[in-house]
C-alpha cells in the first residue's frame, strides 16, 4: 500500500479536472459526489498507508516517481516521503477534508458556483498532500505556494464583493512576504548541504555544533515562512480577514491544512531548529506573544468567525510555544487535536449562520439550543474541548505543552495558563451568546429557524465524537496512559541531539500543573456563565460607549491600521514619487525629449528641401569647397 501513496493526492487532482471541465455539464449532485469521492478514495489510502506503516520495522520509506530537475550539482527528484508525521498529516488531511467536502453539499448547494467551489476545494487537497509528502524542500515549497494559491481563490469566491476581494488580495500579498523567506532558507540549505532532499540534509545537520550560525539563519529564515502560512506575529492580520471565503473555506483553511503548514514545515525540519537554540527561543516568544495577542482581541469580538478565527491564531501561537521549547510531539499533538475541535466549530457556525438567514452578530442571536439541538451539543462538545476541560481531546495535548514549557520557563507557563484561561472565557462567552437567553433577531430570521440538513450535522456528530476521544492517543503515563502518539513519531523526532524535549517532571507536579491550568479554565468559564447569562449581559452595539480597553481590543489593537500608516501609505506615496517624478518626468521625459528634439530638428533641416535643383547643386559646390579648404588646411 505504501507503494501506491501517488494514488493519494492523484485523486483530488482528477476531481479538481473532472469538476473544472465539467462545471457547466454536471449537476450539483454529481459534482458534490466527485469531488467528496475523490477525497474518500484519497482517505482509504491514507489508513492502509498508516496501517502497513505501524505494523513494518522500518518508519520511513522513500517513494520515488521520476527524475524531475537535474542543473548542474542540483537535482531534485519528485519522490514521496512516507513516514510517521507524514502518515500521521495525511489521515488529518484527508479525514477532516472528506467530512468538509461533504459538510458544502448542503452549506452550498444554492450557490450558482457551486462546481467551481469543489474544483476549488479538491485543488487546495491536492496540493496540500503534496506539501506534506514532498521527500524534498522543493517539492514541499509547490505544495506550500499551492495552497496559497488556492486559499486566494477561495477566501475571494465570492469576488463580486469588494472586501471580500480585497481579503483575498490581502492573504496572497503577506503570505508571499513569509515566502520569500522560506524561499531563501531553500537556497542557503541547498549552498550549505548540498542537496534540498530530506534524507541528505538531516544526517548532514546531525553532525554540526549547536548554535551554528548558518543554521540559526537557516531556521530564521524557514521560521519568517511559517509566520506568514501559520499567522504568527507580524504577519498574522491576514487570517481573520479570510473569514470572507464560505464557511466550509474557514474550516478547511483554519483546521487541517493550510494554517498547520508552518507548524509541519517545523516539526519536519526539527533537527536544523534543535541545533539552533536562539532560534527556538524566538519561536517560543513570538508563539507565546501571538497567543495572547489574539486571545485578549477574541474577548470583545461580536462575529462569530471572527472569534473563531482569533481562536485559531491563537492555537496556533500555542503550538509555535511548544515547538520553541522543544516540545515536538506535544505541538504535533495539538494540530491534531485543534483539526477535530475547530472543524467542528467553524461547521457548527455555519449550521448557526444556515439557519439564522446569513447573519454572524452574536448580538443578533440567543436562544438557539432549542431550534438547533444537534449544532449545539456538537458546539459545545467543541468549546469544552478547545477550553482544554479532561477528558476532552484539547486537555490533553494543551497540558503537555504547557508541562514542557514550565520545564523550559516558569513565567512563560503563567502566561500560557493566562492565555488558557482567556480561550475557555471566549469560547463559553460565543457559546452563551449564541444559544443561550432570549431570540434577539428579526421575527423573519426566529420563523425560519431550523437544524441544517443531514449533510451538515453528520461531520458535526463525527468530529465531535474525535473532539471527545481523539485526545487518547495521547494519554500522559502520569494519568496511565502510554503516550501511543509520542512512541508512534519517535522516529522522526529522536535525534542525537533531542534531549530538550524530554519532560523530567515529576509526578506531584505534572498534577499540580493540571490541576491549576484546570481551575483557571474552569474559573473562567463560571465567570463567563454568571456575565452572560446569569446577567444576561449583550456586547453594546455602539463600540464608543465600551471601556478603553474594550474598544482598543474590539478594534484589533489598530494592528491594520499601524501597518496601513507605517507601510502601506509610506509605499503608496513611493510608488506615487516613482510614477509622477522618476517614471513619467524622468524615464518617460528622458525618451520623448529624445523625440521631441529628433522632431523639431527634422522641422529646421526639412526647411532645406525646396526641391530647387539649382539651390541643391549652389550647395553640391559649397560642399566641395568646404572639403577641399579641409583638406588644405589638413596639409
Amino acid at each position: 500500500m505504501i507503494n501506491l501513496v501517488w494514488l493519494v493526492p492523484l485523486f483530488p487532482l482528477i476531481g479538481f479536472v473532472i469538476n473544472g471541465w465539467g462545471r457547466n455539464v454536471l449537476s450539483k449532485s454529481a459534482v458534490g459526489f466527485i469531488g467528496s469521492a475523490m477525497i474518500l478514495l484519497s482517505f482509504g489510502v491514507s489508513v492502509g498507508i498508516f496501517c502497513e506503516l505501524n505494523a513494518a520495522d522500518t518508519k520511513a520509506f522513500i517513494i520515488p516517481l521520476f527524475d524531475w530537475i537535474h542543473a548542474g550539482n542540483l537535482t531534485v527528484p519528485f519522490s514521496f516521503l512516507v513516514d510517521p508525521l507524514s502518515s500521521l498529516m495525511l489521515l488529518v488531511v484527508t479525514g477532516i477534508g472528506f467530512l468538509i467536502h461533504v459538510y458544502s453539499i448542503g452549506y452550498m448547494h444554492e450557490d450558482a458556483g457551486f462546481a467551481k467551489f469543489f474544483s476549488y476545494f479538491n485543488l487546495f487537497i491536492f496540493f496540500m498532500l503534496l506539501l506534506v509528502l514532498g521527500s524534498n524542500y522543493v517539492i514541499l515549497f509547490i505544495g506550500w505556494e499551492g495552497v496559497g494559491l488556492c486559499s486566494y481563490l477561495l477566501i475571494g469566491f465570492w469576488f463580486t464583493n469588494a472586501s471580500y476581494a480585497s481579503a483575498a488580495k490581502k492573504a496572497f500579498v503577506m503570505n508571499r512576504i513569509g515566502d520569500l523567506g522560506f524561499l531563501i532558507a531553500i537556497f542557503l540549505i541547498f549552498s550549505t548541504f548540498g542537496s534540498v532532499e530530506f534524507a541528505k540534509i538531516f544526517p548532514q545537520a546531525a553532525t554540526m555544533v549547536s548554535g551554528n550560525g548558518t543554521l540559526i539563519l537557516i531556521t530564521a529564515l524557514l521560521f519568517v515562512g511559517a509566520t506568514g502560512k501559520s499567522a504568527q506575529i507580524p504577519l498574522f492580520t491576514w487570517l481573520p480577514d479570510a473569514m470572507a471565503g464560505p464557511t466550509p473555506v474557514s474550516a478547511l483553511i483554519h483546521a487541517a491544512t493550510m494554517v498547520t503548514a508552518g507548524i509541519y514545515m517545523i516539526a519536519r525540519s526539527n533537527i536544523l531548529f534543535t541545533l539552533a537554540p536562539q532560534t527556538l527561543e524566538i519561536v517560543s516568544i513570538i508563539g507565546l506573544a501571538t497567543a495572547i495577542l489574539a486571545a485578549t482581541i477574541a474577548l470583545t469580538q461580536t462575529d462569530i468567525k471572527k472569534v473563531l478565527a482569533y481562536s485559531t491564531v491563537s492555537q496556533l501561537g500555542y503550538m509555535f510555544l511548544g515547538l520553541g521549547v522543544g516540545a515536538y510531539t506535544g505541538a504535533f499533538f495539538h494540530v491534531i487535536t485543534h483539526a477535530f475541535f475547530k472543524a467542528l466549530l467553524f461547521l457548527g457556525a455555519g449550521s448557526v449562520i444556515h439557519a439564522m438567514s446569513n447573519e454572524q452578530d452574536l448580538r443578533n442571536m440567543g436562544g438557539l439550543r432549542k431550534k438547533l439541538p444537534i449544532t449545539f451539543l456538537t458546539m459545545m462538545i467543541g468549546t469544552i474541548a478547545i477550553s482544554g476541560l479532561p477528558p476532552f481531546a484539547g486537555f490533553f495535548s494543551k497540558d503537555e505543552i504547557l508541562a514542557h514549557v514550565y520545564q523550559h520557563n516558569p513565567v512563560l507557563w503563567v502566561i500560557g495558563v493566562i492565555g488558557a484561561m482567556f480561550t475557555a472565557f471566549y469560547m463559553f462567552r460565543m457559546l452563551f451568546l449564541t444559544f443561550y437567553g432570549n431570540f434577539r433577531g428579526t421575527p423573519d430570521q426566529e420563523h425560519h429557524l431550523h437544524e441544517s440538513p443531514k449533510s451538515m450535522t453528520a461531520p458535526l456528530i463525527i468530529l465531535a465524537v474525535l473532539s471527545v476521544f481523539g485526545g487518547f492517543i495521547g494519554v500522559p503515563e502520569v494519568l496511565g496512559g502510554s503516550h501511543w502518539l509520542a512512541h508512534f513519531l519517535a522516529p522522526v523526532f529522536e535525534t542525537p541531539h533531542a534531549k530538550m524535549g524530554e519532560l523530567a517532571l515529576d509526578h506531584g507536579t505534572e498534577y499540580r500543573l493540571m490541576a491549576i491550568s484546570v481551575g483557571g479554565v474552569l474559573f473562567a468559564l463560571f465567570f463567563a456563565y454568571t456575565k452572560y447569562i446569569r446577567n444576561a449581559y449583550v456586547p453594546l452595539a455602539d463600540v464608543d460607549k465600551r471601556s478603553l480597553l474594550a474598544k482598543i481590543s474590539y478594534n484589533k489593537y489598530y494592528v491594520d491600521e499601524i501597518y496601513d500608516a507605517l507601510i502601506a501609505r509610506p509605499l503608496d506615496a513611493l510608488s506615487s514619487f516613482f510614477y509622477h517624478v522618476v517614471d513619467k518626468l524622468g524615464i518617460d521625459g528622458f525618451v520623448n525629449n529624445l523625440g521631441k528634439i529628433a522632431t523639431e530638428a527634422s522641422k529646421g533641416f526639412r526647411l532645406l528641401q525646396t526641391g530647387n535643383i539649382g539651390f541643391y547643386i549652389f550647395m553640391m559646390v559649397l560642399g566641395t569647397m568646404a572639403l577641399l579648404i579641409y583638406g588644405f588646411c589638413k596639409f
